[in-house]
């Protein structure tokens, strides 16, 4: 079984060395909306927690870690993307444990623009009405538990783009890993290995792509359809790690954990990213989470290349509910930018039940 699991990562670094890109490529990719974490808990720590993450959010993250679901858990987070952009994106998702170490979950992602005023060369300041730009991405996932130690899980996404007269729409396949060892206090040191966004090249059509002209030849207006390209979508493997501090200096039971965290992001797309994070824990029912991701330029504005400054925060109240199975949570994350005014995610979870495995 671990041969496979190695051969089948090898294969994935293999697969995406073929991608291999440099931040010149930025702007080329198609389907972007596939990087951006729309989720509550995830997003204060970054791509820090792929090699842990559990549940819903490992559909995003590490489908690996969708196994972890006690039972049922369902999120829902409404994200403020890059404040004053007056973007949204709202999150919905569902996982299931299906017993015998199996799990499958579905997740819905939908990016709202706003109203954008229709504008011409003819009429550059609108009055011709607007448009409301829309992306939308489901994915369904599949997790299995191997073994004790290992995690693994792969997972289909269908995304869309669409404008007043324009549409988009492709494929793209997930995979991941995780890992636990053995080393000092079971399972308290983690490993990871995700792979995200692969998948055929996407183009667009509709009217939009076509222009009316005047045939020379009769003078009659003709539709002229102009000839689309392909684009890539932006694929990225991830690899890192975590390791779980027990505050309490006792075997038996602990109420503070502080998790460190460090993972390293490939883009075919864009800059390379290390992330690096910190997640402290109380009871289960407090979390309190940082993280900053660096790539090269993060700390100059004027060589910086997204507006993102690297600075993510966030936190998490869980309680139980009903029965001691049945908990619920408010998840609240913060990411800094520079210009708007940071991005603010928050969410609500509930899972019901636990596992009987």
């Amino acid at each position: 079984m671990k041969l496979r699991i190695l051969n089948f990562v090898s294969l994935g670094l293999l697969s995406l060395s073929a991608l291999a890109g440099n931040p010149d490529r930025g702007g080329q990719a198609s389907g972007t909306q596939l990087v951006i974490n729309g989720w509550g808990r995830t997003s204060g720590i970054g791509w820090a927690s792929q090699s842990y993450v559990k549940s819903v959010e490992a559909m995003y993250m590490n489908v690996g870690g969708l196994v972890a679901t006690p039972k049922t858990d369902i999120v829902f987070c409404r994200t403020n993307w890059l404040q004053g952009a007056g973007i949204n994106i709202n999150n919905l998702g569902f996982s299931q444990h299906l017993g015998n170490d199996n799990a499958i979950g579905i997740a819905i992602t939908s990016i709202d623009m706003g109203e954008i005023p229709i504008t011409t060369v003819e009429q550059p300041n609108g009055g011709l009405g607007s448009f409301s730009p829309r992306f939308t991405n489901i994915g369904l996932g599949y997790s299995k538990k191997f073994t004790e130690r290992i995690n693994g899980g792969v997972l289909l996404r269908v995304f869309s783009e669409s404008a007043s007269n324009t549409k988009l729409q492709g494929v793209a396949f997930d995979a991941g890993i995780q890992y636990k060892t053995t080393w000092k206090n079971p399972d308290d040191t983690h490993f990871g290995v995700s792979i995200k966004n692969i998948g055929p090249d996407v183009k667009y059509s509709g009217d939009g792509i076509s222009s009316k002209v005047l045939n020379p030849k009769n003078n009659q207006e003709v539709t002229m359809n102009q000839r689309v390209a392909k684009f890539n979508i932006p694929a990225l493997i991830n690899i890192g790690g975590a390791y779980d501090i027990r505050l309490d200096q006792t075997e038996k039971a602990f109420f503070h954990k502080l998790t460190t965290s460090a993972n390293f992001t490939y883009n075919a797309f864009s800059q390379n990213q290390f992330t690096f994070g910190f997640e402290y824990n109380y009871k289960g029912m407090l979390m309190l989470r940082t993280g900053y991701a660096y790539e090269n330029g993060t700390f100059d504005y004027t060589t910086r290349r997204t507006a993102n400054t690297g600075l993510a925060f966030g936190a998490t109240v869980e309680l139980p509910f009903g029965t001691k199975e049945n908990r619920i949570a408010l998840d609240y994350s913060y990411r800094d930018s520079n210009p708007f005014s940071g991005t603010h995610s928050i969410g609500i979870k509930m899972s019901l039940g636990s596992s009987e495995d």
